[in-house]
């Protein structure tokens, strides 16, 4: 992968029936960004996350299917992506529980659905935990896994979904830290700000839970049907009309080019009957859409074939994970035992022969940390500081960027002589150059 090559990976929940707001605001730019030369892109169909929202194994699997027909109808190319389902690659549950094991309970308790459930809970008089499952509670662990198995860059998310990036970020710098350095790539949330939200037929918000959709692959006739429902004011023909705050509008300029949305709005100044405007949005959708319901019905009616592709795709992303995996395990310490002896040998000749930070926690409240050397001298001595993220800070500045970092935590460390800053400087130059062993 060239340098100059973004990782880009992109969950897709298999459940439900993706209606024109998912396309617009989601498929069709998730598309669009795929073909891009700087971007290597990775999609994958969040199946096991599934199973946290639906029991019956028929629509689990109906709906994998459904999903996946989608987004190969709306222009996804196997070929040039990593598309796979989550559920082939058994790399990612080892991962998750390699990470659960360095993730704290109290990360997962602050977790946004793990929480509302709770309150929901203790709003109705119940229990807390009431009805919540562990894959409820653990599923940041699992979203994790699935964004730090293939080094992802970049995940586009919703405003909703930043906190689980900034999970999967904390716990990667947890496993980073215990077992080395930039094992794991820290993944980076990224918002579209300019994302389409489409109204729906009544013009609220196209959502599922309004019951106010537009079905993407729909019979042609009963898209139709679902348009001329589309619910628009009392003016007659001849009478202008607002494009501001029309569903009708919106809709139309989601699909639309500049020049024909210009033209649109002419024709609403013009005083379009609502029934003609309506067949105009129909015709324009359907151009879009029809040669996609077509490809997604082959596809539907062809399920062998999308199995296909997506085992295809997990080879693919195999080829990346398996090796990823055995290194991480054997950096956890899963490894074999003929190797046992002299990694331990190794192990503890090198953090031997190495300065050591140790941060903790006095009777005063404040957090502290102190560098020593091989033979225990106190090279560096921190004052307190309130926070103990601080205190992890400056510990970090120091590791990472060695006798630079330390002008700027000075205020913070008692008073050195010449002699010991000069041990201090050396003891910080041996752990820069081990850590870009």
């Amino acid at each position: 992968m060239s340098t100059s090559t973004t990782r880009f990976l992109t969950g897709i929940t298999t459940t439900g029936t993706p209606h024109l707001g998912n396309y617009v605001g989601a498929i069709r730019p998730a598309v669009q960004s795929s073909l891009r030369a700087d971007v290597q892109s990775y999609y994958f169909l969040a199946d096991y996350h599934a199973l946290i929202k639906c029991d019956d194994p028929v629509r689990i699997q109906r709906s994998t299917l459904e999903i996946a027909a989608t987004w190969l109808a709306a222009g996804l190319d196997p070929e040039r992506v990593t598309f796979y389902r989550q559920s082939d690659i058994p790399e990612i549950p080892e991962l998750t529980w390699l990470l659960t094991c360095v993730t704290g309970k109290g990360l997962l308790n602050r977790a946004h659905a793990y929480k509302a459930s709770v309150d929901k809970n203790l709003e109705t008089g119940q229990e807390p935990d009431d009805g919540v499952t562990a894959g409820l509670f653990m599923y940041p662990v699992l979203m994790a896994a699935d964004i730090l198995m293939f080094k992802a860059h970049k995940v586009p998310v919703g405003r909703d979904q930043i906190q689980h990036i900034e999970m999967a970020r904390d716990i990667a710098s947890s496993f980073n830290h215990l077992y080395g350095k930039d094992l794991l790539v820290l993944p980076e949330a990224v918002v579209d700000e300019q994302v389409a939200l489409l109204p729906g037929l009544d013009g609220r918000k196209m959502s599922k839970s309004y019951d106010n959709t537009i079905p993407l692959f729909v019979p042609q006739a009963e898209m139709k049907k679902r348009i001329l429902s589309i619910v628009t004011d009392s003016r007659a023909p001849g009478e202008p009309k607002d494009t501001e705050g029309s569903a009708l509008f919106q809709i139309y300029q989601a699909f639309a080019t500049p020049e024909e949305t210009a033209a649109f709005a002419q024709a609403f100044a013009d005083g379009i009957a609502w029934g003609e405007a309506k067949q105009l949005l129909f015709e324009r959708i359907d151009r879009e859409i029809a040669p996609m319901r077509a490809r997604y019905a082959e596809l539907i009616a062809n399920p062998a074939e999308v199995e296909r592709i997506l085992l295809a795709g997990a080879e693919k992303a195999r080829a990346e994970s398996a090796p990823y995996t055995r290194q991480l395990r054997e950096a956890a310490g899963l490894r074999s035992l003929a190797q046992a002896a002299q990694g331990a040998a190794q192990t503890a000749d090198k953090k031997a022969a190495l300065p050591v930070f140790k941060q903790y926690r006095e009777k005063d409240g404040q957090f502290y940390f102190k560098l020593s050397a091989a033979n225990g001298e106190v090279l560096l001595q921190s004052k307190g500081y309130a926070n103990p993220r601080d205190a992890a800070g400056a510990i970090a500045a120091l590791k990472q960027q060695g006798v630079a970092a330390l002008a700027g935590v000075m205020a913070q460390l008692e008073t050195l002589d010449s002699a010991q800053q000069q041990a201090a400087e050396a003891a910080l130059q041996q752990l820069l150059e081990a850590a870009q062993d």
